[in-house]
């Protein structure tokens, strides 16, 4: 099931993975810069990762999800904006 806020038409069936991290705060921060850019999108996770702090077995993974029509422009505005390889929003260029 979806967590957090959803915008648009997303539900569970048209929602995609546009990428996956293990650190809350930067998904929170790339799912801004999705919706900086008009894209709906909403962060998936198990509370327990949260509540208990635990990152074994996927437990920590938060999962930025986009509706099916928002896929690539999400993986276009990424490419410019997120270190795919560990999922961290980087510093935009001055």
């Amino acid at each position: 099931m979806l967590s957090g806020k959803i915008r648009g038409a997303m539900t569970d069936r048209n929602a995609l993975m546009v990428l996956c991290t293990s650190r809350h705060g930067a998904a929170q921060i790339i799912r801004a810069r999705l919706e900086d850019e008009g894209i709906p999108s909403a962060l998936s996770y198990e509370s327990a990762s949260i509540v208990y702090g635990l990152t074994i077995d996927g437990l920590g993974e938060v999962r930025i999800l986009v509706p099916e029509a928002y896929y690539e422009q999400a993986k276009a505005v990424l490419a410019d904006s997120v270190d795919v390889e560990n999922g961290e929003a980087e510093s935009p260029p001055q």
